[in-house]
């Protein structure tokens, strides 16, 4: 093993919870995450809340847009939402619901944007709570990486991979462009889904000081494999295996 274990990183509805519920949060936590990953989208009214689509249908079975409605209508609403074999009834939780969570912890969370609106807003609230320390964002190639960069300098984050870079050149080519583009950015790292990871990327990227965080493995076999590799953070749905890995390898 080339560094030190991995951050243990739980991915939004982590250990079968639902995803994007205070929930979800704390089972991550208790379950002994180093760091918790939430989407964040807002609403029309600019509320930053907890959502990976815009799209969302409420328990009436009326389709709505977050991005076209005010968390007021929302926080009225309740939403029927199937995921593998949970169903149930859920509210749209608001970032801010889930920031002192996170805070009184002393963990770290990963703020994985899903539009550029959701910058300027979630950064509001990590300044708001004093949090610059404890949080970062993600979900951001390099044109929202650069936005990022030119509205909130002060917040840290990582840049995610372009998968099409690594569809259509040569593997090296994508890799030197994608660790360019995040220092271009400042970013302090790159975000990339495990599948795409070479021992040369790991190499290159060490290099430069880059770490390398993966997204998202489940199974034990493959944790260990990007351990040995040197990733600098794991996320999973499986906290509790990764938990377990890293006690046997300690």
């Amino acid at each position: 093993m080339k560094y030190r274990f991995p951050l243990i990183t739980a991915h939004c509805g982590s250990m079968n919870t639902l995803d994007h519920t205070l929930h979800s949060v704390q089972t991550g936590l208790q379950f002994g995450a180093d760091v918790l990953e939430e989407d964040v989208r807002v609403t029309k009214d600019g509320i930053p809340v907890l959502a990976h689509d815009d799209e969302w249908i409420t328990v009436e079975g009326e389709k709505l847009s977050l991005s076209q409605t005010s968390f007021e209508e929302l926080r009225e609403l309740r939403f029927e939402v199937t995921q593998g074999e949970l169903r149930e009834t859920i509210q749209i939780c608001r970032l801010e619901d889930m920031l002192p969570l996170i805070q009184a912890s002393g963990k770290v969370v990963n703020l994985d944007l899903k539009v550029d609106e959701s910058i300027e807003t979630a950064v509001a609230l990590v300044k708001k709570y004093g949090m610059l320390s404890q949080a970062f964002l993600s979900g951001c190639e390099i044109e929202r990486a650069m936005l990022a960069q030119q509205l909130n300098p002060e917040i840290r984050k990582l840049l995610n991979t372009d998968h099409n870079l690594f569809r259509t050149l040569p593997y090296r080519e994508a890799m030197v462009q994608t660790c360019e583009d995040a220092l271009a950015a400042s970013c302090f790292g790159i975000n990339i889904h495990h599948s795409i990871v070479r021992q040369e990327l790991m190499d290159y990227a060490a290099s430069i000081d880059l770490p390398v965080y993966v997204w998202t493995v489940n199974e034990e076999e493959m944790m260990r494999t990007y351990v040995d590799l040197g990733v600098a953070s794991i996320t999973t749905r499986n906290v509790a295996g990764l938990v377990q890995l890293k006690q046997r390898m300690q």
